[in-house]
């Protein structure tokens, strides 16, 4: 079975030959230290691209064919190419959005927020917005998408704008002022929203023209969720946030025949049946460490109307585990949420600098082996029998970590 009829089945909610496996999406990749870690682990001087960074902000790299050969990667991402990108200082730099970022510990941060001082409409409105329509992020593309469509079998993702509508106005105005005007000046909040809502049509518009007829699937990723609850409340999402996703994933969809996969960390479990709602086919990435995403009661609720991409946890699991336990753990998500398809399985976010390179193998390894139709539960007795502790006392062995430790940089 080819890669693209796998994922048909799969997004369909039927079983294929195997479980789908990702690496190398702006959140699903791997940070370029435990890249480097990875290569000398291997002995493959042959391993190319740890210098080639996917996305400075997190610094993850986009993996050598020869590495996504390796595990038997299903997809290959395509985004745009990042323009208007300035120097301002030490380890410090500005976006085409006119947010800057500051290097902080092994990634970046928001350092300031170019909206941050905005009072009207018209302060957003005058703002030096990027246009979303210049050929040059889209140079090459075609070419690019059209040859991996004529030429291979991977499924094609298009991986847009880093950031989605929630996402961009904490980064651009700042999250404490952003999150105040949800409550207190929801006029001016919306005036953003919007502004932000029709640059992202006609960025998908000019994008989708490039690369539209050879992709698959798009990739939107804009989080509403925190590691106990979510960042908004359910209300605040439905009213504000809700009606603009939508109208985005219809003007998305309008333009191109493609699964939609909507990535949010954190704990989103209130407002699942909205992001259904809105249109999305996919979930990313099942942050199995945050409150209430337990991956057997979701396929239990959501079989059948929402697949899931990810759930391999890379706050707990992957640095501290040991690679039979990693095992264990892959071997279980396979279970709970690969059963009658509806499950690519990933990293739930950018494998990082403090994963051991054996944990990356094992992860691997055990897609492989264990993620062949029919899933045998006798595979998953197997690796829990050697798994001793489980991988769901991992989080509670590793206390000092588990306190408020991030994965990766605040958006």
């Amino acid at each position: 079975m080819d890669r693209r009829e796998r994922f048909k089945r799969i997004t369909s909610f039927q079983e294929a030959d195997r479980v789908p496996v990702d690496l190398g999406s702006h959140v699903a990749s791997i940070h370029r230290l435990a890249y480097a870690n990875l290569k000398r682990y291997l002995n493959d001087p042959d391993l190319q691209n740890e210098n080639a960074i996917l996305d400075r902000m997190v610094q993850n790299v986009v993996p050598d064919e020869k590495l996504l050969r390796r595990y038997n990667v299903d997809f290959r991402w395509i985004a745009p190419n990042w323009l208007n990108v300035v120097e301002i200082g030490d380890d410090c730099y500005r976006d085409m959005w006119g947010i800057e970022w500051q290097h902080m510990l092994d990634a970046y941060s928001v350092s300031a927020s170019p909206l941050s001082q905005a009072q009207t409409a018209a302060d957003i409105a005058n703002h030096p917005w990027p246009d979303p329509t210049d050929p040059r992020l889209v140079t090459g593309l075609a070419e690019r998408a059209k040859w991996l469509y004529e030429n291979s079998d991977y499924v094609l993702v298009a991986d847009a704008i880093k950031g989605g509508i929630l996402t961009k106005a904490l980064q651009i105005r700042g999250y404490e002022q952003t999150f105040a005007d949800l409550v207190a000046n929801p006029a001016l909040a919306e005036a953003l929203l919007d502004k932000l809502l029709d640059l992202y049509k006609q960025f998908w518009s000019a994008f989708l023209k490039a690369v539209g007829p050879y992709v698959q699937m798009v990739y939107f990723t804009d989080d509403i969720g925190g590691q106990s609850s979510m960042m908004i409340s359910p209300d605040t999402f439905r009213q504000l946030i809700k009606p603009r996703l939508a109208a985005l994933i219809d003007h998305i969809k309008s333009e191109a025949d493609v699964k939609f996969m909507y990535h949010t960390d954190g704990t989103v479990t209130p407002v699942i049946e909205d992001i259904i709602e809105m249109g999305v086919d996919v979930l990313n990435p099942i942050q199995t460490s945050a409150l209430g995403m337990d991956t057997a009661v979701l396929k239990e609720q959501y079989h059948g109307r929402l697949c899931f991409h990810g759930a391999v946890d890379v706050q707990q699991l992957l640095p501290f585990a040991t690679p039979e336990e990693v095992r264990y753990d892959v071997a279980r998500r396979l279970y709970d949420l690969g059963r009658g398809g509806g499950y690519i399985l990933a990293p739930c976010h950018n494998i990082g600098a403090d994963v051991p390179p054996a944990n990356i193998e094992a992860m691997y390894e055990a897609a492989a082996e264990y993620g062949r139709y029919p899933l045998q539960l006798d595979h998953i007795l197997q690796a829990e029998h050697k798994a001793k502790p489980t991988a769901d006392q991992i989080a509670a062995q590793a206390a000092p970590p588990k306190l408020e430790r991030r994965s990766r940089p605040r958006r």
